[in-house]
């Protein structure tokens, strides 16, 4: 095992309060999922899943983490930060996570696990790997004639703050 995989006692330890807030979560209504950010050891922010406390289906515990992380430190790159959570990112999670630049991952309960109490993102994996025109939900491009200006803009923009 390298360096990077060591598991520490303070890993142990963030993993456990996600583990708790996703309890809690369940405990007063929301979804059982938990997560926690944390850079050098100390918690940055902490939230459980709110999808049905606030009819917002982005409202998973990563996605409110990150964005409670960034707010604290003021800032969208969450590079050195560390996520504890208390299921494997679903595909949203996991491109938030990606997005933030959360430096690693470490996660409980894994997605055959979450699909076993009817929570089955395997679809959203799959749907990925197929052509737009074979997927569930049509995608259709649409006036791309008229919206390349618009990054052709911001390729030019000299005082842009690139992410």
């Amino acid at each position: 095992m390298n360096k990077e995989n060591i598991i520490s006692d303070t890993d142990r330890s963030m993993m456990r309060e996600a583990i708790r807030l996703s309890r809690e979560s369940v405990e007063n209504g929301g979804g059982p999922f938990g997560a926690v950010i944390a850079r050098d050891g100390e918690i940055i922010a902490k939230s459980s899943n709110s999808v049905t406390l606030l009819n917002d289906p982005t409202a998973h515990a990563e996605v409110s983490c990150i964005r409670k992380a960034c707010q604290k430190l003021n800032t969208f790159d969450l590079t050195g930060c560390v996520i504890y959570t208390s299921c494997e990112p679903c595909p949203m999670c996991l491109g938030a996570i990606y997005w933030a630049h959360i430096g690693k991952i470490f996660y409980a309960n894994n997605r055959k696990d979450a699909a076993d109490i009817d929570f089955d993102d395997d679809f959203i994996y799959q749907e990925l790997d197929k052509p737009f025109e074979q997927r569930a939900t049509p995608i259709i491009p649409l006036l791309r004639d008229e919206a390349i200006g618009v990054f052709k803009m911001w390729s030019e923009k000299t005082d842009k703050i690139e992410y």
